[in-house]
């Protein structure tokens, strides 16, 4: 593994290692605004983690808002007892970029569990399909992720499902929120390097809802490492 795999790996680390935190510290409970969740979970990172830092704006979603991707604008929302509640913050570790996200279903609903356990289940199909694929581009693995959400019973959710990661700011050019982002169509391989001839790092984002129910469920993390 190369320094910048190193980096990028531990600054991952450290993220998990803030949500397990926030998991035993108790900090998501019903009857928090998604806004105080955010601050709460932000006041930890700073005084445990000494984190000063996110790259991208902080995400907490309950409840019917779990329907809505990053870009889409929600009504701060009161967490309620059976919600399943995703988070997803950009925390930057000594000048690298984590981009972690997670799903907790607070009560016993098995329609709400075996949501958040398919998500898990489809990020490793995606991770082993990009790892048996030399060739693999965007397109293909935005397709595959979407195809797997249908299968198990879901829609997927936002119009990409990943972007790329690396030294903050990470790369960008003109047209790179369409280029640089895991969304249908999208011809760019995965392995294609960078113009400085090194390796790009990419996130794999997976989002699945069911609109009948109300309910979606968030997980991202490293593809490529």
């Amino acid at each position: 593994m190369d320094s910048i795999s190193e980096a990028l790996l531990a600054a991952q680390n450290k993220a998990a290692a803030l949500f397990d935190a926030v998991v035993a510290e108790g900090l998501i409970q019903p009857g928090k605004l998604e806004s105080e969740l955010s601050l709460d979970i932000h006041g930890l990172a700073k005084s445990r983690f000494g984190l000063r830092r996110h790259w991208h704006k902080r995400v907490v979603r309950a409840g019917p808002n779990t329907l809505l991707a990053y870009n889409d604008h929600c009504e701060d929302r009161r967490i309620e007892a059976d919600d399943i509640v995703y988070l997803d913050f950009g925390p930057v570790f000594e000048e690298w970029e984590a981009d972690f996200g997670r799903s907790y279903a607070l009560g016993a609903d098995p329609v709400k569990q075996r949501l958040v356990a398919d998500l898990s289940v489809a990020f490793q199909s995606g991770k082993a399909l990009f790892q048996r694929t030399p060739d693999l581009t965007a397109g293909q693995l935005y397709d595959h992720v979407a195809e797997l959400a249908i299968a198990a019973g879901w829609q997927f959710g936002a119009p990409t499902a990943g972007h790329l990661i690396g030294h903050f700011p990470h790369e960008t050019e003109p047209g790179a929120s369409r280029r640089f982002s895991i969304r249908h169509g999208n011809d760019l391989r995965l392995r294609e390097v960078d113009k400085n001839g090194r390796e790009r790092h990419w996130i794999l984002e997976i989002h699945f809802i069911d609109r009948q129910r109300q309910i979606g469920g968030f997980l991202e993390e490293l593809l490529t490492i």
